[in-house]
Formats: structure tokens, C-alpha cells, sequence
């Protein structure tokens, strides 16, 4: 049984809390406009202290403005969502001291303290990921039904039809909730269910096929021929794969585009803003996330999600498991802000075979 860490909540008895004043306030004169001084949330847990008492903000994530609406509901608003009129907290003093409190300390235990040096304490091809594995098999075990998982995949999970299969496990037993990724990502598994091909390469032989290169586009003519994703697994009769799989079990996705996409293929978001908000819709729910060899989507997904939620009115951690082959791109996640992750540097296709081995093993 997988236990999660206890909130401990500030004590706001303190002096400090006690003698602070309100946070301070402005309104937005123009929308997407935020006033001057206003202030940026983080992916820590953020106090305000709105008539006379303090308050957490839920639903945070880094990088948005701090609302309080007609209601008295606090709110972490997107820029280019600011309406005239909304109230903004403002300042940038976050110690308490002036109404604001950025609290990161509320999961840490009294065995946290480690020595100040020690040996192989980093993240590298060099590190020991058995207790990762563990702990993830654990958490995913106890998410499947009392949390939100997503997963957000890179298209080498298709390259390889175990890799794919196990992915397919993943779903079927409902260890998924909602899953994330680009064009790529549904298109070559798309073609891996009509053709049995990934950019034109034999899914189980590897070997290149005569003419394989048109199999993706091939594959989102049909695919938009059909006239959306639900409708293709319908039409061709298509019984595998990862899409199929959500498809089947009524699994939400979000396909996130980008300026390099063939097609599109039908479903995928090219509004940018309004796939950051299909996004955000889940990952406001999510209490585990695991991103696969996808470097801007896992860096994106990071941006948008906060070290915390909010369930029935208690603090609870979301966790963010990161795997890639390459330590520079674990590093890039880290260094841009998404500090509450576990890095496991590791083939993806590996890491998949290991993690179902251990899921099926422990069922």
C-alpha cells in the first residue's frame, strides 16, 4: 500500500500572520491585461489573506494571476483570460508579511534532512531507479481508483509494438485517465493499427518498408477521410494500438499541435490556447503524471501543473514522473521550474516493459 505524504498546513497563529495586513488589491482596466504589481502564482501551495483570514488558492498552476471573484472564490487566472473588473491580488513579497504566503514546506517529513555531502545524490544514467519503479507501481496501483492519472507520450512509445501493447495493458486496466500528446503520437500509432508500420518502419521487424513513407500520411487522409478518430476505429475496423485503446475504454486525449504537423490529423488542437485549456481541464484532477519521451509536451505539462490539489477539501500531492533516454531533457524540465519531479533516465520502450512486468506481477 502505496502512503501518500500528510499535508501539514501552516500554523497562520503566528505573529507574523496574525499582523499581516490583507492582500493587497487592483482591478484589470484592460482585458488580458494585468494590473501593475500584480502577482505570479507558483506550483507550491499559495496562501492569501482575504478579509481577515487566510485562504489557499485551488487549482493553482505557475505563471497566473491570483483573482478573487464576486463570490469570494479564489481563482489562478491565464493572462489572456483577465475580464475587466477582475480583482487581482497584487504584490511580490510572498513571506506572509504583506498578505501573500508561498508555503512549500507542507509535505516534507522530519527524515527528509540528509547529510549536506554524500555520494551519487543526482539524476543520471549512473542512478539506481529500482525504488522509482517501485514507488510508481505503488501510486499507480492506488490512483487507478482513488486519483487521476494522465500520461503524456512521445511517439517513440509507438515505435515499437511491445512498447505499444504495454501501453495498451496500461489502459485497458485502468490505470489512465486521460492521456496527452501531439500529432505524431495518434498518427503513427493510427498507422501502426492499418499498416502495422511507424514512419514507414515495421513495428515488430524494424525493418523499413518499401513505400513506407507514405504510411502516416496515408494514414491521416484516411483517418480525416472517416471524418474524426471515433469514426476511423469504426470504419476500418481498427482493433489495437494505443488511440484504440482510449477510444475503447471511453479514455479521454488531448492532441496538442505544433507548426511541424503533417495534416492534421482530425482531433488535433492547432489553437494553442484552447488546447492548454483541454489540458488544464484534466490536469486540475490529476494526482499522477507520467510523461514519456516527449521533451515540449512534458515540459508543457509540467508548466501547467502545481505540486499539489485540492480533494474533498484536503491537500493532496501530485506526483510527475518523467522518463527519457536523454539526462539533458530531464534537466531542461527541472531547470524550468518543474521542481516536484522524479527523473528516471531510461530507454522509454524499456521503461514500459519493466513497469507492466511489475503492474502484472503485483496484480
Amino acid at each position: 500500500m502505496f502512503n501518500k505524504p500528510i499535508y501539514v498546513a501552516p500554523d497562520f497563529n503566528q505573529p507574523k500572520f496574525l499582523n499581516s495586513p490583507d492582500a493587497s488589491t487592483d482591478t484589470v482596466k484592460i482585458a488580458g491585461i494585468a494590473p501593475d504589481n500584480y502577482h505570479a502564482t507558483s506550483i507550491y501551495p499559495e496562501y492569501y489573506k482575504v478579509a481577515g483570514k487566510w485562504r489557499l488558492i485551488p487549482q493553482s498552476r505557475m505563471d497566473c494571476v491570483p483573482v478573487i471573484n464576486p463570490d469570494g472564490s479564489l481563482e489562478a487566472k491565464e493572462f489572456r483570460r483577465l475580464q475587466v473588473g477582475d480583482n487581482v491580488i497584487t504584490g511580490r513579497v510572498d513571506d506572509g508579511t504583506q498578505g501573500i504566503y508561498l508555503y512549500n514546506g507542507g509535505f516534507k517529513a522530519d527524515d527528509d534532512i540528509k547529510d549536506t555531502f554524500a555520494f551519487r545524490s543526482g539524476r543520471s544514467r549512473e542512478t539506481s531507479f529500482g525504488p522509482d519503479y517501485d514507488r510508481l507501481v505503488q501510486l499507480l496501483k492506488n490512483d487507478k481508483d482513488e486519483g487521476y492519472i494522465i500520461w503524456v507520450l512521445g511517439p517513440a512509445v509507438i515505435f515499437n509494438s511491445q512498447s505499444r501493447e504495454a501501453m495498451e495493458y496500461i489502459i485497458d486496466h485502468n490505470y489512465a485517465h486521460a492521456v496527452f500528446g501531439g500529432n505524431a503520437v495518434a498518427t503513427h500509432d493510427l498507422e501502426g493499427a492499418l499498416f502495422g508500420t511507424a514512419v514507414g518502419q515495421d513495428i515488430r521487424t524494424c525493418e523499413n518498408m518499401h513505400n513506407g513513407h507514405y504510411h502516416h500520411l496515408d494514414a491521416i487522409n484516411m483517418i480525416n477521410k472517416a471524418g474524426s478518430i471515433e469514426e476511423a476505429v469504426k470504419t476500418y475496423n481498427i482493433d489495437n494500438g494505443v488511440i484504440y485503446s482510449c477510444v475503447k475504454n471511453k479514455i479521454p486525449y488531448v492532441l496538442a499541435g505544433s507548426i511541424r504537423d503533417d495534416g492534421p490529423l482530425a482531433g488535433v488542437l492547432s489553437n494553442m490556447s484552447k488546447a492548454q485549456d483541454e489540458m488544464r481541464y484534466h490536469i486540475k484532477k490529476a494526482t499522477t503524471i507520467v510523461c514519456l519521451a516527449t521533451q515540449l509536451h512534458t515540459i508543457a505539462t509540467g508548466n501547467l501543473t502545481p505540486s499539489f490539489t485540492v480533494l474533498d477539501g484536503e491537500v493532496h500531492p501530485v506526483f510527475i514522473y518523467a522518463v527519457d533516454v536523454s539526462e539533458f531533457v530531464l534537466n531542461k524540465l527541472r531547470d524550468r521550474g518543474t521542481l516536484e519531479v522524479t527523473t528516471i533516465v531510461a530507454n522509454v520502450q524499456d521503461f514500459l516493459f519493466k513497469l507492466v512486468y511489475m503492474l502484472n506481477k503485483s496484480e
